[in-house]
Order: structure tokens, then C-alpha cells, then sequence
């Protein structure tokens, strides 16, 4: 097995095949592309700051193939900045990140809440499982770790896990606890699911992430629901690490069944 995501080569990223997603054998999981963005506006943004929130458009099923990542800041200040960044597969933009970064106050005594807030079993509680039986590597079941608290992962219905990282985003380099949270929260949609998976998709073209503190550690806690309409959905998570809460994310969904789309999804540039 490859022990990272993704391998540097100069300017560029290699996709190994723990990046996989569960949709087609040739595309992503959202995960760690979502991570590779964040990891570019986290290096732009510079010490003593916070992303506060983040949202990621997948523009087009993410191919397995090597990727370029470019960032700029799209409004400079010393308290507030937003940067966009892009991702970048042969010339042609396949997703896009607007990230909005905070100034840290280390000195400010942030006080306790006024609302109750249950702390959540620890990881060791949870019950190890693969996510799904794909017949090859991918990222859900090889590079990630799941360990569900309360429901069982085949059932549907909300549900709340623990997730870890097994290997590295980029090979060689340690991954921050926010490129954590990106991969963790683009799960949201998969262990809350509603309807059977092998008959049907799920997808969701984008994500959005608010901290309110900084994450720390290995560990992501997802707690989701998911709410289906008519062909679209919504899943939610509240997010939180060992510590405790750390802020929340979204999910829009396309749904439909697996036999009318999974070929397009995996041939094409429109989902």
C-alpha cells in the first residue's frame, strides 16, 4: 500500500490510489482534494491565523492523475483575508476553494459556553469497520480509519464516528489538523446515509467547513444527518476533536440511482 495520498513532483501532485472514492475506481473521494486546497490556503495565510471557514466546489469528478494547486489572496488585511484556491488537472480547473481566514488573539480568555455541550465517547469507544466492500484501494477503507459510535455502519440513519488519518496527505510532510478535519468532514454524507448505497449515489458536489477554534490532534468526530428530497439532499455534521466541539459543516447531495449514472459519473466531466 502507498503510505501518503499524494507524492510532490516538482510542481505537481500524484494521486496514489488510496485517493479512490467510492463512486468509480477513476475518480476522488471530495476528502483529500478538499485537504490539498485547505493545505494551499493554509500555507498563504501565514502563522497566528485561523481558517474559519471553508467552502469547496467540485467542479468535475476528480480524476486519479497528478494535480496542480495554485492560491492567491483575494482580500488582504491583517485581521480578515480571504484566499482562493484551485485545483488544477491537464490546464483545466476541477475544483475550487474561498477560504476565510481569522487573526488569532492568544491573549483573549474565551469564556466557558452558555448552552450544554455532552463530550463525546473517546475513539477507543468507537467500533472499527471498513466503509464499504469496493474491490479495490481506495481512501474510505484504506487510508482512512472509521470507528462508529452507537448505530452500526451498514444500517442507515444519523450517525456519529471517529476518523484518522492512516497515512500522510503529501508524502513527507506532517498534515495539519484543519487538512484532518477536511477529510473527516467530506464523510458526513457516507456514514449518515439514507438510502442503500449499492443502488444508488449520493454525491456531493461541494462542502463547507466553520471552525470556531482551532482543531488539534489526529482524531475528527462527525456527528450526521442526512435530508433527501426530491433528487437533491443535505447532509449536516457537527464536528469536534478529543477536546471537544470545533465547529460544523455542510454537504449538498445529488442523488439518484447507481444504474443511470454511475457510468456517466466516471466517463465525464458532468456528474
Amino acid at each position: 500500500m502507498t503510505d501518503a495520498l499524494y507524492v510532490p513532483d516538482g510542481d505537481q501532485f500524484v494521486s496514489t490510489s488510496l485517493t479512490r472514492g467510492p463512486w468509480s475506481p477513476h475518480s476522488q473521494h471530495g476528502g483529500p482534494p478538499s485537504a490539498l486546497l485547505i493545505r494551499a490556503a493554509e500555507q498563504l495565510a501565514g502563522d497566528h491565523t485561523m481558517m474559519a471557514r471553508a467552502t469547496i466546489e467540485i467542479l468535475c469528478p476528480i480524476p486519479v492523475s497528478n494535480l496542480e494547486v495554485e492560491a492567491r489572496t483575494i482580500r488582504p488585511g491583517r485581521k480578515v483575508q480571504m484566499i482562493e484556491s484551485t485545483l488544477i488537472a491537464d490546464g483545466s480547473e476541477i475544483a475550487r476553494l474561498t477560504s476565510l481566514h481569522l487573526r488569532q488573539n492568544d491573549e483573549f480568555e474565551t469564556p466557558p459556553p452558555l448552552h450544554d455541550v455532552a463530550p463525546p465517547p473517546p475513539p477507543t469507544e468507537g467500533t472499527n469497520v471498513d466503509a464499504f466492500n469496493l474491490g479495490y484501494e481506495s481512501f474510505v477503507n484504506d487510508a482512512l480509519e472509521v470507528r462508529y459510535l452507537g448505530r452500526p455502519a451498514n444500517e442507515p440513519g444519523p450517525s456519529k464516528a471517529w476518523t484518522r488519518l492512516r497515512v500522510p496527505l503529501v508524502a513527507g510532510e506532517d498534515t495539519s489538523p484543519t487538512q484532518r478535519v477536511a477529510v473527516a468532514a467530506d464523510c458526513g454524507n457516507g456514514i449518515s446515509f439514507e438510502i442503500p448505497f449499492d443502488s444508488h449515489l449520493f454525491v456531493n458536489p461541494d462542502l463547507t467547513i466553520y471552525l470556531h477554534r482551532p482543531p488539534v490532534g489526529e482524531w475528527v468526530l462527525i456527528d450526521s444527518v442526512t435530508d433527501l428530497g426530491p433528487g437533491v439532499g443535505l447532509a449536516q455534521s457537527a464536528l469536534f476533536d478529543v477536546d471537544g466541539p470545533i465547529g460544523r459543516s455542510l454537504q449538498a447531495l445529488y442523488v439518484d440511482r447507481r444504474d443511470t449514472l454511475v457510468g456517466h459519473w466516471s466517463a465525464t466531466n458532468d456528474p
